[in-house]
Protein backbone atom coordinates (compact mmCIF):
# COMPACT_ATOMS: atom_id res chain seq x y z
CA UNK A 1 0.00 0.00 0.00
CA UNK A 2 2.77 2.47 -0.93
CA UNK A 3 0.26 4.49 -2.94
CA UNK A 4 -1.97 4.98 0.12
CA UNK A 5 0.97 6.31 2.13
CA UNK A 6 1.90 8.67 -0.71
CA UNK A 7 -1.66 9.96 -0.95
CA UNK A 8 -1.94 10.44 2.80
CA UNK A 9 1.28 12.46 2.85
CA UNK A 10 0.21 14.65 -0.05
CA UNK A 11 -3.11 15.39 1.66
CA UNK A 12 -1.31 17.10 4.52
CA UNK A 13 0.09 19.92 2.37
CA UNK A 14 -1.96 22.99 1.57
CA UNK A 15 -2.47 26.70 2.11
CA UNK A 16 -1.97 28.01 5.64
CA UNK A 17 -5.48 29.54 5.80
CA UNK A 18 -7.22 26.32 4.73
CA UNK A 19 -8.53 23.74 7.16
CA UNK A 20 -7.35 20.12 7.14
CA UNK A 21 -10.31 18.93 5.05
CA UNK A 22 -9.69 21.54 2.38
CA UNK A 23 -5.98 20.64 2.40
CA UNK A 24 -6.91 16.98 1.92
CA UNK A 25 -8.99 17.90 -1.13
CA UNK A 26 -6.18 19.92 -2.63
CA UNK A 27 -3.76 17.07 -1.99
CA UNK A 28 -6.04 14.58 -3.74
CA UNK A 29 -6.39 16.92 -6.74
CA UNK A 30 -2.71 16.24 -7.36
CA UNK A 31 -2.16 12.96 -5.51
CA UNK A 32 -4.70 10.75 -7.29
CA UNK A 33 -3.54 11.72 -10.82
CA UNK A 34 0.09 11.33 -9.67
CA UNK A 35 -0.61 7.83 -8.36
CA UNK A 36 -2.37 7.02 -11.66
CA UNK A 37 0.67 8.31 -13.58
CA UNK A 38 3.02 6.11 -11.56
CA UNK A 39 0.85 3.09 -12.29
CA UNK A 40 0.49 4.03 -15.97
CA UNK A 41 4.26 4.34 -16.33
CA UNK A 42 4.73 0.88 -14.83
CA UNK A 43 2.14 -0.52 -17.25
CA UNK A 44 3.62 1.26 -20.31
CA UNK A 45 0.51 3.37 -20.90
CA UNK A 46 1.75 6.74 -19.68
CA UNK A 47 1.30 8.41 -23.08
CA UNK A 48 -2.40 7.49 -23.16
CA UNK A 49 -2.88 8.76 -19.59
CA UNK A 50 -1.08 12.01 -20.44
CA UNK A 51 -3.27 12.66 -23.48
CA UNK A 52 -6.45 11.94 -21.51
CA UNK A 53 -5.21 14.08 -18.61
CA UNK A 54 -4.39 16.99 -20.88
CA UNK A 55 -7.81 16.70 -22.50
CA UNK A 56 -9.49 16.63 -19.07
CA UNK A 57 -7.62 19.74 -17.92
CA UNK A 58 -8.21 21.61 -21.18
CA UNK A 59 -11.93 20.79 -21.14
CA UNK A 60 -12.32 22.01 -17.55
CA UNK A 61 -10.34 25.21 -18.20
CA UNK A 62 -12.27 25.94 -21.42
CA UNK A 63 -15.61 25.43 -19.67
CA UNK A 64 -14.54 27.68 -16.77
CA UNK A 65 -13.53 30.37 -19.24
CA UNK A 66 -16.39 30.20 -21.74
CA UNK A 67 -19.42 29.22 -19.66
CA UNK A 68 -20.82 32.22 -17.88
CA UNK A 69 -23.96 33.00 -15.95
CA UNK A 70 -25.49 31.64 -12.75
CA UNK A 71 -24.07 28.13 -13.19
CA UNK A 72 -20.54 29.51 -13.04
CA UNK A 73 -20.92 31.73 -9.96
CA UNK A 74 -19.08 30.44 -6.90
CA UNK A 75 -20.90 30.37 -3.54
CA UNK A 76 -18.67 33.14 -2.18
CA UNK A 77 -18.99 35.23 -5.33
CA UNK A 78 -16.81 35.41 -8.37
CA UNK A 79 -16.98 33.37 -11.53
CA UNK A 80 -15.28 30.47 -13.24
CA UNK A 81 -16.73 28.01 -10.76
CA UNK A 82 -18.15 25.60 -13.36
CA UNK A 83 -16.98 22.86 -13.33
CA UNK A 84 -14.89 22.01 -10.26
CA UNK A 85 -11.31 21.39 -11.39
CA UNK A 86 -10.40 19.73 -8.08
CA UNK A 87 -13.21 17.19 -8.49
CA UNK A 88 -12.39 16.57 -12.13
CA UNK A 89 -8.71 15.93 -11.47
CA UNK A 90 -9.35 13.73 -8.42
CA UNK A 91 -11.96 11.60 -10.19
CA UNK A 92 -9.73 11.38 -13.27
CA UNK A 93 -6.99 9.82 -11.13
CA UNK A 94 -9.35 7.64 -9.11
CA UNK A 95 -11.14 6.31 -12.17
CA UNK A 96 -7.89 5.42 -13.91
CA UNK A 97 -6.57 3.73 -10.77
CA UNK A 98 -9.74 1.74 -10.12
CA UNK A 99 -10.22 0.64 -13.72
CA UNK A 100 -6.65 -0.08 -14.76
CA UNK A 101 -4.44 -0.45 -11.69
CA UNK A 102 -6.68 -1.97 -9.03
CA UNK A 103 -8.71 -4.32 -11.24
CA UNK A 104 -8.06 -7.22 -8.85
CA UNK A 105 -8.32 -5.06 -5.67
CA UNK A 106 -11.85 -3.61 -5.45
CA UNK A 107 -11.21 -2.26 -1.96
CA UNK A 108 -8.32 -0.15 -3.27
CA UNK A 109 -10.51 1.15 -6.09
CA UNK A 110 -13.25 2.01 -3.59
CA UNK A 111 -10.71 3.89 -1.47
CA UNK A 112 -9.57 5.90 -4.51
CA UNK A 113 -13.17 6.77 -5.40
CA UNK A 114 -13.84 7.62 -1.75
CA UNK A 115 -10.86 10.00 -1.65
CA UNK A 116 -12.10 11.64 -4.86
CA UNK A 117 -15.61 12.02 -3.42
CA UNK A 118 -14.17 13.62 -0.29
CA UNK A 119 -12.24 15.98 -2.55
CA UNK A 120 -15.48 17.15 -4.12
CA UNK A 121 -17.15 17.55 -0.75
CA UNK A 122 -14.13 19.52 0.51
CA UNK A 123 -14.76 22.09 -2.24
CA UNK A 124 -18.38 22.52 -1.15
CA UNK A 125 -17.27 22.65 2.50
CA UNK A 126 -14.71 25.36 1.66
CA UNK A 127 -17.37 27.45 -0.08
CA UNK A 128 -15.54 27.28 -3.39
CA UNK A 129 -18.16 25.33 -5.38
CA UNK A 130 -21.80 24.37 -5.39
CA UNK A 131 -22.74 20.67 -5.45
CA UNK A 132 -23.74 21.05 -9.12
CA UNK A 133 -20.30 22.40 -10.02
CA UNK A 134 -18.69 19.48 -8.19
CA UNK A 135 -20.94 16.96 -10.00
CA UNK A 136 -20.00 18.43 -13.37
CA UNK A 137 -16.30 18.13 -12.57
CA UNK A 138 -16.85 14.62 -11.26
CA UNK A 139 -18.50 13.46 -14.49
CA UNK A 140 -15.72 14.90 -16.65
CA UNK A 141 -12.95 13.35 -14.57
CA UNK A 142 -14.73 10.02 -14.18
CA UNK A 143 -15.36 9.73 -17.93
CA UNK A 144 -11.86 10.58 -19.09
CA UNK A 145 -10.24 8.55 -16.32
CA UNK A 146 -12.24 5.46 -17.25
CA UNK A 147 -11.45 5.85 -20.94
CA UNK A 148 -8.51 4.29 -22.73
CA UNK A 149 -7.78 5.87 -26.11
CA UNK A 150 -5.61 2.93 -27.13
CA UNK A 151 -2.43 4.99 -27.50
CA UNK A 152 0.41 2.50 -27.16
CA UNK A 153 -1.99 -0.32 -26.26
CA UNK A 154 -4.05 -2.90 -28.07
CA UNK A 155 -7.19 -0.82 -28.43
CA UNK A 156 -9.59 1.68 -26.96
CA UNK A 157 -11.65 0.74 -23.91
CA UNK A 158 -13.75 2.12 -21.06
CA UNK A 159 -13.53 0.71 -17.51
CA UNK A 160 -14.75 2.08 -14.16
CA UNK A 161 -13.18 -0.68 -12.09
CA UNK A 162 -14.50 -2.11 -8.79
CA UNK A 163 -15.00 -5.62 -10.10
CA UNK A 164 -16.41 -7.89 -7.41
Amino acid sequence: MKIAALLAGIGLAGPVHADAFENFGTGMKYGLPLAAAICAERQDRLEDLAVRGALQAALVLAMKHYIDGPVSVRPGGGGEGFPSGHSSAAFFGASDLAGKCFDDQPEAGAAAYGAAALTGWSRVHAGEHTPQQVWAGTLIGLSLGAADFGIGTEGAAFSFGLKF
